[in-house]
């Protein structure tokens, strides 16, 4: 019989820490996109048509997760287990459902990369994510805000019968709720996904989703498609025959062998219209791991970290010494993550995918005629799981399970949800979010919902609002919260929350007519304010006063709360030197307290002070003695270029991060 119970998970694990307290009011450095000038003027115009749709702005209202660090101890995960007599899940409700591990009981073999280790780093849209296992992709071109937060779980009557495990959040960059349902049929080798993602606006919503599987390198990567379209570190996107490409070095090779590319990238396969869609990872012997779907989640992509010491660096640095590499197929609703698709008001998109063992024959699996090789493991699929059980099992589910209510609450997840529900009074069912998941971050705002008024700060030891008071807390964005803002009582929080919404939108003059209005009230919420306006400047192209206002915010906080001061202090430091400023930069940096000052970016942050004031070989010596930026972006190329501005000597292994040629 298949169960679905409680456990606990123990691995090496770096504490997340705490959020960045800042607003989020710039799309981090390195966030997935393509450069247009880059792209190819081959493109099927449906796929030209929804590059351009809805990119991100900003990863508002989302926070900023920055706060981890590289100092791994044992650490007790809560885990959840979906198991029958030859299939066993684990799945992680408090890092965003993650599916840790998927092991064949039948075969012996773990199907999945399950990682040993758990690591934030700096790819998610909003920053904190790990490497490993399927992670499920909602939001905007990138790995989903909620890469490392909790999500409600719960027990379901599956199809058929026996139990399944919802997962399910409000998603809250595109303001969607959505779910994902797992099941083991029993007797079956394949865990069952079924996935919603619901609009409840009656306005259009724009729409990501891409299901992400790491796999173990070592595998051919398999899917039914002659071309793909290459996206690499350059930003540009090209169609590429399969299986032989460019990497990117000028050299060509087979791309379905992760380890034959010198540098990451990622290719999304161009599946015909009315092919089944599936992808494998099989290893010399033929056999591994298929996933496959309805037709509705059209692509299907490889990405690979490559041989060049960039990937070779990144594959270190998000697992453990020594752990074996991985690459990543995934699947998603467009052909590439690039694309963002239309969900009109009171639509729903759902589909069911499939993943589990597959064995094909070796010779042809790994032969050189690559229609024989899709059609030996296209026909092994079939025999496995045929086509029409997948639909047959979407349709099931869909009928008899989807909307099926939580029988037993495994874990909760934020209440956001809760909120929006009350907002809207949206009917959602199998998807509950009681108010009892109603937290301090959502008290603020239910008030305003009732009362159409926005709460003061409570008074810190420095006045109302003031330095030593409260921090400002998460804001909202969305237009039915603009509106609540913009007719409440204009206390100073009441601006700043409605600059940061307006900022959302895109009216970046009527955010900073909001911020500067809220700094005129007396007793004004004056760092929150100015941090507001230093980035408006910044963005618009003004590094002077950009920087000038940076200070000045850091001058407000006074002694303030610790994490803003870092963060603030970072930010400061930052802009002062891209501004020319550099005494004022080595003055603030050296206030800041000397545990902040040693961890890696405010080292990285020395190193470049240094530079700037002509004290080269002290700047080296901060590589030499060595440092490790834990939040070091997807892409980033700040070390290399320091090192370069430092020696002509070759970059050290260490701090060698770059994904370009």
């Amino acid at each position: 019989m298949t169960t679905v119970r409680r456990a606990v998970l123990t691995l090496p694990a770096a504490p997340l820490g705490p959020d960045n307290p800042l607003p989020a009011l710039r799309v981090l450095d390195g966030t997935p996109a393509v450069d247009p000038r880059a792209v190819a003027d081959d493109l099927p115009r449906d796929m030209a048509r929804q590059l351009g749709y809805a990119p991100l702005r900003t990863v508002l209202p989302a926070p900023v997760r920055d706060g981890y660090g590289r100092a791994r101890v044992p650490t007790d995960l809560d885990a959840i287990v979906i198991e029958n007599d030859r299939v066993r899940a684990t799945v992680l409700p408090g890092l965003g459902g993650r599916v840790h591990s998927l092991h064949h009981k039948a075969g012996g073999r773990e199907l999945v990369h399950r990682n040993p280790v758990f690591q934030p780093a700096a790819f998610a849209l909003n920053g904190a994510w790990f490497a490993g296992g399927i992670e499920w992709n909602i939001g905007a071109t990138g790995h989903t805000t909620l890469s490392c937060s909790p999500v409600h779980a719960a027990i379901v009557p599956a199809p058929g019968g026996g139990q399944m495990l919802r997962l399910w959040e409000w998603e809250r960059l595109r303001d969607l709720p959505f779910q994902v349902d797992l099941w083991l049929p029993e007797g079956s080798d394949f865990l069952h996904v079924g996935v919603r993602i619901r609009n409840p606006h009656e306005r259009t919503v724009p729409v990501y989703w891409w299901s992400n599987t790491a796999v173990p390198e070592d595998r051919r990567i398999l899917a039914p498609a002659e071309t793909a379209f290459h996206h690499g570190y350059e930003r540009g996107l090209r169609r590429v025959p399969v299986p032989v490409a460019q990497d990117g070095t000028g050299r060509s090779d087979d791309r379905t062998y992760p380890l034959r590319s010198a540098l990451p990238a990622d290719y999304f396969y161009d599946v015909p219209e009315t092919t089944r869609r599936w992808i494998a990872a099989l290893d010399e012997t033929g056999a591994g791991l298929v996933q496959t779907s309805t037709d509705l989640l059209r692509g299907r992509k490889l990405f690979l970290w490559g041989t060049a010491r960039g990937g070779r660096r990144w594959q270190e640095w998000l697992t453990a010494p020594g752990a074996p590499g991985y690459a990543e197929i995934q699947a998603g609703l467009a052909r590439t993550q690039l694309e963002h698709l239309k969900l009109e008001g009171g639509a729903e998109f759902s589909w069911l995918e499939t993943y589990g063992p597959l064995a094909a024959e070796a010779g042809t699996v790994h032969g050189e005629d690559w229609t024989a090789a899709r059609a030996d493991v296209e026909h092994a699929l079939e025999a496995a799981l045929p086509r029409a059980a997948v639909d047959a099992a979407y349709a099931s589910w869909r009928e008899a399970a989807a909307d099926a209510e939580p029988v037993t609450v495994l874990a909760t997840g934020s209440g956001w949800g809760a909120l929006e529900v009350l907002a809207h009074g949206h009917e959602l069912p199998g998807t509950p979010f009681p108010a009892s998941t109603l937290g301090e971050e959502q008290k603020p705002w239910l008030e305003l919902l009732r009362t159409g008024v926005l709460p003061p700060l409570p008074e810190g030891p420095e006045g109302p609002e003031g330095p030593g008071g409260a921090l400002p807390g998460p804001s909202l964005v969305a237009d039915h919260w603009r509106d609540m803002l913009e007719t409440a009582t204009p206390r100073p929080l009441t601006e700043y929350h409605l600059g940061i919404a307006q900022w959302a939108a895109g009216d970046l003059a009527q955010a900073v007519r909001s911020w500067e209005r809220g700094l005129r009230h007396e007793g004004g919420l004056r760092w929150p304010l100015l941090y507001c306006l230093a980035v408006a400047d910044q963005e618009g192209g003004h590094p002077v006063r950009s920087a000038e206002r940076f200070a000045e915010a850091f001058e407000a906080l006074g002694a303030g709360d610790s994490v803003v001061r870092a963060a603030l202090g970072r930010e400061a430091v930052t802009a002062l030197l891209a501004a020319g400023r550099v005494p004022r930069a080595r003055a603030l940096l050296e206030r800041l307290p000397e545990d902040v000052r040693g961890r890696g970016a405010f080292r990285l942050l020395e190193a470049r002070l240094l530079l700037a004031e002509g004290r080269k070989a002290e700047a080296r010596a901060v590589f030499d003695t060595g440092f490790e930026v834990a939040d070091l972006r997807e892409g980033a190329e700040t070390l290399g270029e320091l090192w370069s501005a430092l020696t002509d000597e070759p970059l050290p292994d260490a701090y060698e991060f770059r994904m370009r040629p």
